[in-house]
């Protein structure tokens, strides 16, 4: 199958490497055309360093430079390019118009039954396939960032895409060797929504006077056993991407507390302090800076990975009990994703349900704010003593509704 990218950064570059590593012809396009020469740039390095390294020969490693095909330009004329593509995976700008009108396009050129994929990490699938006359077709495909390296990708059916599609493009992708997750078409999809607490409570334990951003990023470190902290892990990411993806779940999700935007986080993407590439976010990372020391504190750092654990756990168990993923599905993404040292439900159940119902309970009387409030698949947990990382049993609400 030759496979079609849109969109040469470093994303549709990854996605692009990672088919043409598997055997496929893969046509990469973009509409800007700096972006074509740095995507060459960045495949032969990869393939360079892949021989030196042993785990390509040079044949082979000149037979996946080969497969490539780069094409200047997005407009009818260049796309034909894609005519033969068996899929193509766009992965260009976040804006829900530029994605709607490049399918419309391709549409056009490519045939009926060719696969048409969305790399968005924020926007709604049904939005992308309502734009298009085969809405049946369209599926999201979420890599994550750098794509040949990072194993999980969420595949993402809306409610109009066709279940054999969903289930080709898995196959497709699973056949890349990565780790694939079926995940609902919900603003910020699986690992995007879940993970939204680890940035939030941390910035409200900042914004709070709790805790600095160093003494944060030590405890959930040190003490949680995550690889970096949210502070060091946002400027990594870039503070405007991080800031970008939280308001779009934020509005996606009808203003929900729960994802409500930091202000603070605001007003430095305002500054153009935007972490490592900029020089400055959180920290300072110019030449001669200091990085702030934490205050190494056992209980206060304890205290900082209960809350923010408390506020993740609930989380997943949420998007369980909407049934918006798996319990399997859950886990696996969060540990493959973003590589978090335990699945939430199962750490969940070895905090114990009832003391991360507490620690949310107590914390919503302190505060009033709606974004504590227990899901209700928690409190089940713990009226029947049922563990989180269970199946969900069907309530008896949604019995009657059955019957």
């Amino acid at each position: 199958m030759k496979v079609g990218v849109v969109g040469a950064g470093a994303m549709g570059a990854g996605i692009a490497q990672v088919a043409a590593m598997f055997g496929h012809e893969v046509v990469l396009a973009d509409a800007f055309a700096a972006a074509l020469p740095r995507a060459r740039a960045g495949h032969e390095k990869a393939i360079a360093r892949d021989v030196e390294k042993g785990r390509l020969t040079r044949e082979a490693g000149d037979a996946v430079l080969g497969r490539f095909t780069y094409v200047e330009g997005v407009e009818t004329a260049q796309l034909a390019a894609f005519a033969d593509c068996g899929i193509v995976i766009e992965a260009i700008v976040e804006q829900l118009a530029v994605k709607q009108e490049l399918f419309r396009a391709l549409e056009t050129v490519v045939a009926d039954d060719t696969i048409l994929a969305s790399n968005t990490s924020s926007l709604s699938i049904a939005a992308i396939a309502g734009a298009c006359r085969g809405s049946h077709r369209v599926v999201g495909v979420h890599f994550f960032n750098p794509a040949p390296v990072m194993p999980l990708v969420e595949i993402i059916p809306a409610i109009t895409t066709d279940r054999s599609v969903a289930a080709a493009a898995r196959a497709l992708v699973t056949s890349w060797k990565k780790v694939t997750v079926m995940a609902a078409d919900t603003p910020g999809f699986l690992v995007n929504r879940v993970a939204r607490p680890f940035y939030g409570e941390a910035l409200r334990i900042r914004e709070e006077g709790i805790a600095d951003a160093a003494t944060i990023d030590w405890a959930l470190r040190t003490i949680g056993g995550f690889r970096m902290g949210p502070f060091e892990l946002m400027d990594f990411i870039g503070l405007d991407v991080n800031f970008a993806v939280t308001r779009s779940v934020y509005d996606g999700m009808f203003q929900d507390p729960r994802y409500r935007p930091s202000l603070q986080q605001q007003r430095l993407v305002e500054a153009g302090w935007l972490g490592k590439k900029t020089g400055r976010g959180f920290y300072d990372h110019r030449d001669g800076a200091t990085k702030p020391a934490p205050t190494e504190d056992a209980a206060l750092g304890q205290a900082i990975v209960d809350r923010v654990l408390a506020m993740l756990v609930n989380e997943a168990v949420d998007f369980v009990h909407l049934q918006l993923g798996t319990p399997e599905d859950v886990e696996l993404a969060m540990t493959t994703g973003v590589n978090y040292p335990r699945g939430l439900l199962a750490w969940g159940d070895a905090i114990g349900a009832a003391t991360v119902l507490a620690r949310l309970d107590a914390l919503y009387r302190e505060s009033g704010d709606m974004r504590y409030r227990a899901s209700v698949r928690l409190r089940r947990a713990v009226a029947a003593g049922t563990p989180l990382s269970g199946s969900p049993s069907p309530s008896s609400s949604d019995a009657r509704r059955d019957s």
